[in-house]
């Protein structure tokens, strides 16, 4: 059989059962080749793919034809389209929650901008006097908060607060700063009383002023070897201690300031004119040295 000649027909008959299945095969596979979506009759591909012309046929079988070419390629196209899976939409993250404004970008929608901000496009329409359809446009400042200024954290009022000299932060206590509670020369230090304090001279009756700002916690002379005695707590930490005093000028239970004068100078054990002066971290005397001014 002659198929590039137009008056050739689907198949002749008397055609051998052999040629015949091969030709089907070959209809077949040719129109599969160019529309694998679907399956057709073997004549339908023998007109698709240009091996019979359809001038060849009769007008009836011309239109015929037509029709079933036509609803095949609707089929075909139909098919290949149901098959395409669509690409997944990624929703909106809230990621403008902190934020004060918003500046638009391109592709950006109030919706969108509402959804991720957590205030809504409706709010965030009448903050910044959008009117529906409700459209923006990039570059545009957008306002994520109500009325003209924005809110202030809590944070930042907690951090502006003036810190107390016996704060606790992260488990240490802020350094207090000392002062000497009454000017005069060392004359006995840390390791020549014993790891006990130091003794600082002076004129019998000067003023002798609260170390750091504090409460009374002892105002006596009950303790032996200290005299006339005064203990002063800073913090659950520190301790000071005033001893061998003329007099005491402030009660148990009393709060001092720093500088504020709680006593007099007083005669010491060597029988001089001095102030024994402690600092008691945790209950144990420490070198006040290390704390005082240079």
């Amino acid at each position: 059989m002659d198929l590039s000649n137009e008056n050739s027909i689907i198949p002749e008959p008397g055609l051998p059962f052999g040629q015949a299945a091969a030709l089907e095969k070959q209809l077949r596979s040719q129109l599969c080749a160019c529309f694998p979506c679907t399956a057709v009759h073997p004549k339908s591909c023998v007109i698709l793919s240009g091996i019979i012309k359809p001038s060849s046929l009769s007008v009836y079988m011309r239109l015929t034809y037509r029709a079933i070419i036509f609803v095949i390629i609707v089929l075909c196209v139909a098919g290949c389209a149901s098959t395409q899976s669509k690409a997944p939409v990624q929703p909106h993250k809230r990621d403008l929650t902190k934020g004060s404004y918003y500046v638009v970008k391109k592709g950006d929608t109030l919706y969108a901008i509402g959804f991720r901000s957590g205030h809504g496009y409706k709010r965030l329409a009448a903050w910044n006097k959008i009117r529906p359809p409700y459209k923006v446009y990039q570059g545009q400042k957008l306002k994520l908060f109500r009325g003209t200024k924005p809110r202030k954290t809590q944070k930042k009022k907690k951090s502006n607060k003036k810190r107390s000299s016996i704060s606790i932060n992260n488990k240490k206590v802020l350094r207090l700063y000392w002062q000497w509670p009454v000017r005069g020369k060392l004359l006995r230090s840390f390791y020549q009383t014993g790891n006990k304090g130091i003794d600082i001279s002076g004129r019998v009756g000067r003023k002798v002023r609260a170390a750091a700002t504090g409460i009374v916690v002892y105002s006596g002379s009950g303790l032996v070897g200290y005299g006339k005695l005064l203990i002063i707590k800073h913090n659950y930490l520190y301790l000071s201690a005033y001893a061998h005093n003329r007099r005491l000028l402030v009660k148990e239970g009393q709060k001092v300031k720093k500088g504020q004068v709680v006593a007099e100078v007083g005669i010491g054990v060597n029988a001089k004119p001095a102030l024994h002066f402690e600092i008691r971290k945790n209950g144990k005397s420490v070198n006040p040295i290390n704390y005082l001014p240079k």
